[in-house]
C-alpha cells in the first residue's frame, strides 16, 4: 500500500511511525517526576499521529489558552498580509500608525520596520500596559516616553506588545478580526477548529499576543502546516519562502553566549532550537516544537507558571533524548490507519506489549498535585482553630482550616469579605477561586463577580506544615502557593503567585494568634 499524498491526520501505533512506545512512555514519566503540571501531550510524525494524551480533566476538545504562542499565529498572518500585497516587510511600521506616532520624539520608533518586529528587535522596550492601567493597547505602544532607544533591527529583545502590535496591524488593513482574517485565508483550510478565539486587550483589539484559545490539535495542524512549508494537500496556501525565513535564524537571541535550548536563534515570531529545529513557545510551557530532519512535531500544554525557567529545559533535553534522536530515519510508510483507531488497535506485533503499556498508563494521567505526606497529626490540632492575624500587605484578617477525611477547606477574610477555598489531601478539588472581579474577555479590565477556575490540592511538606496548591486554569492560568506552618497558639503564613497580573492580593508574610 502505498502513502496518501495528503495531509489528512491518521492514527498509528509509536512504532509505525518508527518511535518507541517505551520511550515514549519514559519521556511521559520524566515530565511527572520533575512535577510538570502538563496539560496535554501531542506527538506526531508526518500525517501520523502516534501519541495523544489529555491530564484530567483537559480533554481534546478543550480550548486551551496559548499564551504566546500566539506570537506564531501572527507571525504566520503577517506572511498572509504579504502575500496579498498589503504590506512589505520592510515598510515602517509608521506608515500604518502615523497618529499614534506623531507624538513620538524618538525617530528610531519611526524608524521600526515589521521586519524588525517580527524579529524582536524593536527599538524601545515597551511599559507595562498592565501596570500603566491603559485604555488602548495600540495608543500605550507607540507613546512610551522612555528616552533609552536603539537602532531597530540591532538587537533582539523580546518585545511581547510589539507582536501585539503586528496583530493589531492585521486587523487594521483588513477590516476584519484576527481570527476571522486567519480562518478566512488558513483555519478552515486545514481544519483549525471553528470555536477557536482570542481574548482582547483595551480598546477592543485582539490579545494577539498572549490569548489565542484553541485545542491542543489545532496547534498541531498550524505546526505541521509550518513544518510542510505552508502547503497543505498539494496545494502552495503561502508562499514558501517566507516560511522558510519564518523558521530560520534571522537574528541572534543570544547576547549571554549560552548554549541553551532557547539561545539558538529566532525567525519571524519563531524560536530556534536544537538540531536545526524549531519552536512556537509560550510562557507556562505552551509549545509546538517541530523537527524538520525527522518530520516530527510535539505539541504541549501546560500550567507550569513560575516554574518553567528550571523545567523546559529538561522537557526538551528529554525529548531529544528519548524521541528524537532515536527515531528510525524512515516511518514505516506502509503502514497507515485510515480511520481513527485507538492506540494498538488491530496491530498484532512484538511490540504490541510496549504500546498497550503506554495506553494503559495514558489513560490514568491526572492533573498534578501538592507533593508531601496526605495526613498528619497536626489536623487534629489545628482543626476548627480560628486564628486573628496581624496587620500584612494581603490584608488578610483571619484564617481557619476544617479537615473532613481527604478534603480540606480554607476560611479567611480579606478586603473582599469571608473567603472559601476548598482543597483535597492528595488529589485536586476543582471550583472557582474565592477572589472576584479579575479581567474575563478583555484583560486587564476587572469584571464584577467574576472568579476564575482553578484546582487545588493539599499536602503535608513537614508534620506541622500545610502546603496547599492552587492552580488557576481555563482563559487565565497561573499558580498559587499558600504556606501555613502551625505551631502551639499560632499560625506562620506565607503565600507567593506566579500569574500575568491577577493573585496581586495574595503576596506575603503574615503571622496568627488562635483565638481564645
Amino acid at each position: 500500500m502505498t502513502m496518501k499524498q495528503d495531509t489528512v491526520m491518521h492514527y498509528v501505533t509509536p512504532e509505525e511511525a518508527g518511535i518507541s512506545s517505551e520511550n515514549i512512555l519514559k519521556f511521559v514519566k520524566k515530565l511527572e517526576e520533575k512535577h510538570f503540571a502538563v496539560h496535554d501531550v501531542i506527538l506526531a510524525r508526518g500525517n501520523r499521529i502516534c501519541y495523544e494524551a489529555y491530564w484530567e480533566p483537559f480533554h481534546r476538545d478543550y480550548l486551551h489558552r496559548m499564551y504566546s504562542v500566539s506570537k506564531s499565529f501572527v507571525g504566520i498572518a503577517i506572511g498572509f498580509l504579504e502575500q496579498d500585497g498589503l504590506i512589505q516587510l520592510d515598510d515602517k511600521i509608521s506608515k500604518y500608525f502615523p497618529e499614534e506616532l506623531k507624538n513620538q520624539p524618538d525617530q528610531n520608533q519611526h524608524n521600526q520596520t515589521i521586519r524588525h518586529m517580527l524579529m524582536m528587535s524593536t527599538a524601545k522596550r515597551a511599559s507595562s500596559w498592565f501596570a500603566d492601567n491603559t485604555s488602548d493597547r495600540v495608543v500605550h505602544y507607540f507613546s512610551n516616553p522612555s528616552t533609552e532607544s536603539r537602532p531597530s533591527g540591532s538587537f533582539f529583545e523580546y518585545d511581547s506588545t510589539g507582536s501585539f502590535i503586528l496583530g493589531a496591524l492585521v486587523e487594521r488593513l483588513t477590516g476584519k478580526l484576527f481570527m476571522e482574517y486567519l480562518r478566512e485565508k488558513l483555519f478552515s483550510e486545514i481544519g483549525i477548529s471553528e470555536e477557536a478565539y482570542c481574548l482582547k486587550c483595551p480598546g477592543g483589539h485582539s490579545w494577539t499576543d498572549s490569548a489565542i484559545m484553541c485545542r491542543a490539535m489545532d496547534l498541531l495542524l498550524l505546526a505541521r502546516f509550518v513544518l510542510n512549508g505552508g502547503s497543505w494537500n498539494g496545494r502552495q496556501i503561502l508562499n514558501k519562502e517566507y516560511i522558510q525565513k519564518a523558521t530560520s535564524n534571522q537574528i541572534s537571541n543570544n547576547l549571554m553566549d549560552l548554549n541553551l535550548y532557547n539561545t539558538q536563534g529566532y525567525g519571524y515570531q519563531i524560536w530556534r532550537t536544537w538540531q536545526d529545529s524549531f519552536f512556537f513557545y509560550g510562557i507556562g510551557t505552551q509549545y509546538a516544537i517541530c523537527v524538520p530532519h525527522k518530520d516530527l512535531i510535539l505539541v504541549i500544554n501546560g500550567g507550569t507558571h513560575g516554574k518553567e525557567y528550571a523545567l523546559d529545559p529538561v522537557l526538551f533535553d528529554a525529548f531529544f533524548e528519548l524521541i528524537v534522536e532515536p527515531a528510525e530515519e524512515q516511518a514505516d510508510k506502509e503502514v497507515i490507519l485510515q480511520k481513527e483507531v485507538g492506540l494498538c488497535q488491530d496491530v498484532a506485533s512484538e511490540k504490541t506489549a510496549g504500546c498497550l503499556a503506554l495506553e494503559a498508563y495514558s489513560k490514568k494521567l491526572k492533573l498534578l498535585t501538592a507533593q508531601g505526606a496526605q495526613h498528619s497529626d497536626w489536623e487534629s490540632k489545628v482543626q476548627n482553630i480560628t486564628y486573628e492575624m496581624q496587620p500584612n500587605n494581603m490584608q488578610i484578617s483571619k484564617i481557619r482550616v476544617v479537615f473532613e477525611g481527604d478534603t480540606g477547606t480554607l476560611y479567611y477574610t480579606n478586603k473582599q469579605g469571608d473567603k472559601v477555598l476548598k482543597f483535597g489531601l492528595g488529589h485536586n478539588v476543582f471550583g472557582l477561586f474565592p477572589e472576584e472581579g479579575y479581567p474575563d474577555v478583555t484583560g486587564n479590565i476587572p469584571k464584577p463577580g467574576n472568579r476564575y477556575e482553578c484546582a487545588a490540592s493539599a499536602a503535608w511538606v513537614e508534620p506541622h506544615k500545610l502546603h496547599i496548591a492552587v492552580q488557576i486554569i481555563g482563559r487565565y492560568y497561573g499558580n498559587l502557593s499558600i504556606n501555613l506552618a502551625f505551631a502551639e497558639g499560632e499560625v506562620g503564613l506565607y503565600m507567593s503567585k506566579a500569574a500575568e497580573f491577577f493573585l496581586m492580593e495574595y503576596m506575603g508574610f503574615g503571622k496568627g494568634i488562635a483565638r481564645k
